[in-house]
């Protein structure tokens, strides 16, 4: 879907750099030169916005099924190691679980023997 993003401004600029490039032929002088590097400089950021989308497409990775990517963007967001589903509780892979610390009673601690109701 990203090629299909760059493409519009790749083609503005192609087209901008052909225009550039008619113009200057029928230039004369610095005009000339100027409107070639213009025209060459356009080609050259076309192909950079072509290889930009090839590498954020390249980045993004197999996550690429629009009905399901705002549900991998949304796990990945809150649970970055595989298979972190169904333990949220456990460390990232390699951590050692910690035993649950004992909460203490609310009652506080126990008094002394009372003597015997009579």
């Amino acid at each position: 879907m990203i090629y299909f993003l760059a493409l519009i401004p790749a083609t503005a600029l192609t087209i901008a750099g052909y225009f550039a490039l008619f113009l200057s032929a029928r230039s004369e002088g610095a005009l000339r030169t100027f409107g070639k590097y213009l025209g060459f400089w356009a080609f050259t950021l076309a192909g950079l916005v072509i290889l930009g989308a090839i590498f954020a497409a390249a980045a993004h990775g197999r996550h690429h099924c629009p009905i399901l990517g705002m549900h991998q963007m949304h796990e990945r967001m809150y649970c970055p190691w595989s298979g972190m589903e169904q333990h949220r509780d456990v460390g990232p892979p390699g951590a050692t679980p910690q035993p649950p610390a004992e909460v203490p009673s609310p009652a506080g601690p126990p008094s002394p023997a009372s003597p015997a109701p009579r």
